[in-house]
């Protein structure tokens, strides 16, 4: 198989952290890197194929001769030299500083500069010594989060987002699939639950006795090390990334059973093993049993009918009353990708997205959806380019021309305004009256203290013109934690007022997270899941978002973008 322009991706970011790291003086060079990997994660073309058919790489937003000449370099020989050079000028012990959440690059630059710090034990020691809080930026609050994360590192394996390794598990879902003797082939373990990290991947497969699927497994070409090698089970790294990989060959009869075992959760299986055990009957991945006698296994569903349950989705086990909900028929109907009618959160080349309105406009009819708001960025966020008021009274007018000539869809006209750090919003509130959709977002100031940051969120939403609060945690997913809020309080207010709370389907975002999208609903908070598009293949990240829902418990009613235009706009209108 062909390098993946997921694998590809990652090489660009870990040569952009190396260069940050390294004290890169030209910084448009390692935003390069950095936009290239964005673009190439939401590609709808395969890299590789392109390169084979010889096409034009430069025609592809943001990547230039320099990037074009590294993107051949990776798929012709699977590895780019440049990168290999960066890693041998980076200590190594400076390099495993990029695995502390929320110590990205530039802090780790200035550690190494003002305390001389080249690896994680000097890290500790700084930290331990309180050296590090007396730095600009830092703070006691910060030291304490980077001595518990360095705690915590060795508890842990690396993990990656599920997003990111989702294109080499299909790959691989697929490959296997086409082996002789080979009958089905599953991904299981968090990957199936639609979690947002994974920490590798379990592959199950049923096939014929004498199938050599284990061995074509090992042979697959983005292998890099052999952990293990039997008939019925295997271990594997893959190149440039690391992950792990273990492939388990199960019999027919017990696949259900070990299907369920092995996508887990753990906290779920023991639940259910422990409800199992009161009922005299015994559960493992290689069936149900009542002594000796087998009685079921070659099902998920017939797991759980012996305990007079339907079957349960994956991204519900996680023991969190799915077990309860389940026994008494109240399970939710979550919601699914295709109950979402339209996506209230883009951006275009009017700011810091890649495609234009008319190519958004058409990448998301061709979705199915119903309307497309376009939510290009204010003018404070003035490294998205974002627009002032001039700007937005001119796309307002080209929303309306365009929508004039178009049927059977709509564009929305919108705006992702940023929150300032007093709760203000950064537009005239005449200029936001103008639109049909007003998302506003914190991109900065995200050390406030708890009170300050929740003062400044609930002015926001108290502004009668804000319909929507974008990623309302500013959470990155191992690189920035979430900024400190009290958001019962939060939760609280927005269901009060009719303040919709987004869920963001960007794969580094999809903020909220599960827990926090079950309790907004569960006050009465209503949710937009959105993707944050940046160009017109991210419009398909939606079914990140939506996966996180159901994760969260979420129905079709809860999501005000499972409602029709004329059901939406006289909602938003009533805020």
């Amino acid at each position: 198989m062909a390098v993946t322009n997921g694998e590809i991706a990652a090489i660009f970011d870990q040569l952009a952290d190396l260069l940050e790291v390294e004290g890169e003086e030209n910084p448009f060079r390692i935003r390069a890197y950095r936009n290239a990997a964005r673009v190439i994660r939401g590609l709808d073309r395969n890299l590789a194929q392109m390169v084979a058919k010889r096409e034009d790489l430069e025609a592809l937003p943001r990547i230039g001769h320099e990037l074009a000449a590294k993107i051949r370099e990776i798929v012709e020989t699977g590895r780019l030299r440049t990168l290999e050079r960066h890693r041998r000028a980076v200590p190594r012990g400076l390099a495993e500083l990029l695995r502390v959440p929320g110590l990205g690059p530039k802090r780790i630059q200035r550690l190494r500069e003002q305390l001389g710090i080249e690896n994680l034990r000097d890290l500790e020691k700084a930290a331990r010594e309180g050296r590090l809080q007396k730095l600009s930026g830092f703070g006691a609050k910060t030291e304490q989060n980077i001595l518990r994360e360095i705690e915590a590192l060795d508890r842990r394996t690396r993990r990656f987002l599920r997003a990111e390794v989702e294109e080499m598990a299909e790959a691989l879902r697929s490959y296997l699939a086409k082996q002789a003797g080979v009958d089905e082939v599953v991904v299981a373990g968090s990957y199936r639950r639609w979690k947002e990290t994974v920490g590798d991947l379990d592959i199950l497969v049923t096939a014929a006795p004498n199938s050599a699927v284990s061995d074509a497994f090992i042979a697959h070409e983005a292998v890099e090390r052999v952990l293990s090698h039997g008939d019925t089970r295997a271990s594997v790294v893959l190149r440039h990334t690391g992950l792990q990989v273990d492939l388990r060959v199960v019999p027919q009869q017990s696949f259900g059973a070990a299907l369920h075992y092995f996508t887990g959760s753990r906290a779920h299986n023991i639940a259910l093993r422990r409800m199992a055990r009161e009922q005299g009957l015994k559960i493992n991945e290689y069936g149900i049993f009542r002594g000796d006698r087998r009685l079921g296994g070659e099902t998920e569903e017939a797991i759980y009918r012996q305990f007079g349950m339907p079957w349960i989705t994956p991204e519900l086990r996680e023991d969190r009353g799915e077990l309860q909900a389940a026994l008494a028929g109240e399970l939710p109907e979550l919601i699914t990708l295709e109950d979402l009618k339209g996506d209230l959160h883009c951006h275009t080349t009017a700011t810091d997205g890649s495609a234009s309105l008319d190519e958004m406009a058409d990448a998301a009819r061709a979705l199915g959806h119903q309307y497309l708001a376009i939510t290009d960025h204010s003018h404070h966020l003035t490294v998205a380019h974002g627009q002032n008021a001039e700007a937005v009274a001119r796309q307002i007018e080209a929303i309306d021309a365009w929508n004039a000539r178009h049927r059977g869809f709509r564009l929305l006209k919108g705006v992702e305004v940023d929150i300032l750090d007093d709760g203000r919003l950064d537009l005239p509130d005449q200029t936001l009256a103008r639109l049909d959709i007003v998302v506003a977002a914190i991109h900065s100031e995200f050390g406030l203290s708890r009170t300050k940051q929740t003062q400044r969120l609930l002015r926001a939403m108290d502004n009668p013109k804000v319909h929507i609060i974008a990623h309302p945690t500013g959470r990155l997913i191992g690189r920035r934690p979430a900024y400190d809020l009290d958001i019962d309080r939060v939760l609280a207010h927005a269901a009060g007022i009719g303040v919709a709370l987004e869920i963001n389907s960007q794969p580094e975002r999809l903020d909220l997270n599960d827990e926090l999208a079950r309790a907004a609903i569960e006050q009465g908070v209503l949710l937009a899941i959105s993707s944050d598009a940046h160009s017109t293949a991210q419009l398909g990240l939606l079914r990140h978002g939506a996966a996180q829902a159901r994760r969260g418990w979420v129905e079709a009613a809860n999501v005000i973008n499972s409602r029709s235009w004329t059901r939406l706009r006289k909602l938003l209108r009533s805020r």
